[in-house]
């Protein structure tokens, strides 16, 4: 009987103490730490499948103690929204592109002047350099952290109906998509009447003769399919464009340094990644544009001459009125490198 009641109370001190350990071990496997991003991009986009990656390395080299969640194609904030919320707190990280924050802080606009900076060496010497730390710091004051910065493109394609856009002269009275304010400077400066519009709406402006003429990404217009109503593409390295990721400065400073650690070093992979793959792409975009029959003209250093010398200037000097304060030493910066 005595040993009876001995084995009773064992088992039941170890059925209690599995009880007790459960919530422990439950609390020991849970996230310590949830980064949501939100971003803008498709699931099919090169930068969806780096950010991606980047949640994969995340979690397993913290042993699942950081989970990112990352949103793509703007299902937890449209992009507009996205720099509020993550400054205010109400989500840990956004991604952006720099043109993106337009008068917020117009500095950013540096990378996108035409003809600025496109060399490729160039562009991949530009995460961590003293450009993108003046640029950085520039964000700290908006009270947002920059985490990395992914390269998106160096290649533009003007795409037109009618005739080929080669020589300056072409742009006289075209109807033309424009990026923002700031660029259209450069197609006003040859004549050209840019009319800025979101993406996804310019290839119905284009069926319907809204506008004459395109602008975008070489890869864009694969994806939207412009070979569909346009039949020339002329392409340039015209602009260069950074999407890069941001987080709530609050938010990160409270983490670990080893989990701080962690972030940082999978953010700064990614954005080495990052850089083959939109080169890729952007090769593979040119190949189908011609297999799916457009005439694509490539711009010979001459050409890009000529447009850089009758482009450049407006926009720059449009820039430098937007910054007059750290303008300037971005494009410096920007030039030194």
């Amino acid at each position: 009987m005595f040993r009876g009641n001995a084995m009773h109370r064992r088992h039941l001190l170890l059925a209690t103490a599995a009880g007790l350990a459960a919530p422990a071990l439950a609390r020991a496997q849970a996230p310590a730490v949830t980064m949501r991003l939100s971003h803008q991009y498709p699931p099919s986009h090169q930068h969806a499948g780096i950010l991606a990656a980047f949640a994969e390395r995340v979690k397993a080299k913290s042993q699942g103690a950081i989970d990112v969640q990352v949103f793509p194609a703007e299902q937890l904030a449209r992009a507009g929204e996205n720099f509020p919320a993550v400054a205010r707190g109400a989500f840990e990280a956004a991604a952006a592109v720099n043109f993106q924050w337009g008068n917020t802080l117009p500095e950013m606009n540096v990378l996108t002047l035409p003809y600025l900076f496109t060399g490729l060496e160039r562009i991949k010497k530009f995460p961590g350099s003293p450009v993108a730390q003046h640029l950085e710091g520039l964000l700290q004051k908006r009270a947002v952290r920059n985490l990395m910065w992914l390269y998106t493109t160096r290649r533009a394609i003007f795409t037109s109906g009618r005739k080929p856009v080669v020589t300056t002269d072409d742009f006289k009275g075209l109807k033309i998509r424009g990026l923002n304010a700031l660029t259209d400077h450069a197609l006003t400066a040859v004549g050209a009447a840019p009319s800025s519009m979101p993406g996804p709406e310019v290839p119905q402006a284009l069926q319907s003769g809204v506008l004459d003429a395109g602008l975008t990404d070489v890869s864009a217009a694969v994806s939207r399919r412009f070979y569909e109503f346009q039949k020339f593409g002329t392409v340039t390295n015209w602009f260069c464009v950074f999407t890069h990721v941001y987080v709530n400065p609050r938010w990160f400073d409270r983490l670990s340094d080893a989990h701080r650690a962690i972030i940082v070093a999978e953010a700064q992979q990614a954005e080495r990644d990052q850089i083959p793959v939109t080169e890729e792409v952007a090769a593979k975009a040119l190949e189908e544009l011609r297999a799916r029959g457009m005439t694509v003209h490539e711009q010979t250093p001459a050409e890009e001459a000529a447009w850089s010398a009758a482009m450049q200037k407006p926009v720059v000097d449009a820039f430098l009125r937007l910054a007059p304060d750290n303008g300037a030493r971005a494009i410096e910066l920007l030039r030194a490198l």
